[in-house]
């Protein structure tokens, strides 16, 4: 069985901090071998006017981080944030169906940008690496009927920008993706793979 994390080196265990089961979908998809530590952090400590592709490089090292520390053993740990941003205002979970309703009226016929940071940090020497990837999306134009369709299946409370791309109603919004499209699941693939390949590199 092929396992990634020889092919790279790996030579401790890799933690994901994350509670997404997209991400930990996609990290066994590519044949990594890893944990979960879901990373308790308050998001609401980084301010949405922060730029956004520091926000989520920001959020992605917090959550890697606080779980990094806690490791008894040396780990390498995986932290990542995606937020969705509409002309400089950044669009994370709703927090009611109402907000997810306005948040997809915002977005329809619309582009917006997704952005995806992923951090990987050594606990045993808090030796950090960030990298982060932006994918523009447009959107068809939706009406009210499809808005509360999505909204009452409940899908849009876990998500940035009230939508998911990959595995629910929300896919027929998409009319265009320009760029990695694994960004906007929540964790661009090729991204990972050479960030966590230069992090091994350079511990050797």
């Amino acid at each position: 069985m092929f396992r990634l994390n020889d092919f790279l080196g790996v030579d401790r265990p890799l933690i994901l901090a994350s509670a997404s089961p997209r991400r930990r979908h996609l990290l066994t998809h590519i044949g990594l071998d890893f944990q979960v530590v879901v990373a308790d952090v308050n998001e609401d400590t980084v301010s949405t006017s922060t730029p956004p592709d520091e926000y989520v490089s920001v959020l992605a090292t917090l959550k890697a981080r606080t779980v990094a520390e806690a490791q008894s053993l040396p780990a390498y740990v995986i932290g990542s944030d995606t937020t969705v941003v509409l002309d400089g205002e950044i669009l994370n979970k709703p927090a009611s169906e109402a907000e997810a309703r306005g948040m997809l009226r915002k977005l329809s016929n619309r582009t917006h940008t997704v952005f995806t940071a992923i951090a990987i940090v050594d606990s045993a020497s808090m030796r950090t690496i960030t990298a982060v990837r932006n994918t523009n999306v447009e959107f068809r134009e939706l009406d009210d009927l499809e808005i509360d369709a999505y909204v009452a299946t409940g899908s849009p409370m876990d998500k940035a920008g009230a939508y998911g791309i990959q595995d629910d109603f929300g896919a027929v919004f998409v009319r265009k993706v320009d760029g990695c499209y694994y960004t906007i699941v929540g964790l661009p693939l090729e991204l990972l793979y050479t960030t966590l390949k230069t992090f091994v590199t350079e511990a050797t």
